[in-house]
């Protein structure tokens, strides 16, 4: 009788006991955060005298108003004769590479602008090189690629 008890208690321990005791040694290894959202950025691309903004919003405001008073005062330097007037909004995809340098990727305008200004697109390129350069935008503390969209808003009269 007292064997059939120790047994049952012997077989009962082992069986709890298998939760309890583990072989693998890496029981202290954190796992890793593999996802990663490349869709987003932890900071924005920035000019220098937005750089010392903390609130991401204000940064991001500064950036934008900066690049177009930028691309504006450059543009607003050359004269342009039109028969037509026009007022239409163009667009302007950037690239700012993890080095901070701007790269014109496309520009989205009419076929009326590019009749009435077909020198328009080889002053936006010589306004993208002209731009400053710049501390590029970061993912998880390393510089990265970001594309920026610039509305630009082209309004003539005869």
């Amino acid at each position: 009788m007292f064997q059939r008890i120790f047994s049952f208690l012997l077989i009962i321990f082992f069986i709890t006991s298998c939760d309890k005791i583990s072989l693998s040694k890496n029981k202290n290894i954190q796992v890793l955060d593999t996802i990663v959202d490349f869709s987003s950025v932890d900071t924005f691309p920035s000019f220098k005298p937005c750089d010392s903004i903390i609130d991401k919003t204000k940064k991001s405001d500064c950036f934008r108003n900066t690049i177009h008073q930028k691309i504006g005062e450059e543009l607003q330097k050359n004269l342009f004769t039109i028969k037509d007037s026009i007022d239409e909004i163009i667009y302007v995809d950037l690239l700012i590479n993890s080095k901070g340098i701007f790269i014109l990727d496309s520009i989205q305008s009419s076929n009326n602008i590019k009749k009435e200004l077909p020198q328009l697109d080889s002053l936006l390129k010589v306004s993208v090189q002209n731009l400053p350069q710049i501390f590029p935008a970061n993912k998880r503390g390393i510089p990265v690629t970001t594309k920026y969209q610039l509305p630009i808003r082209i309004q003539l009269k005869e």
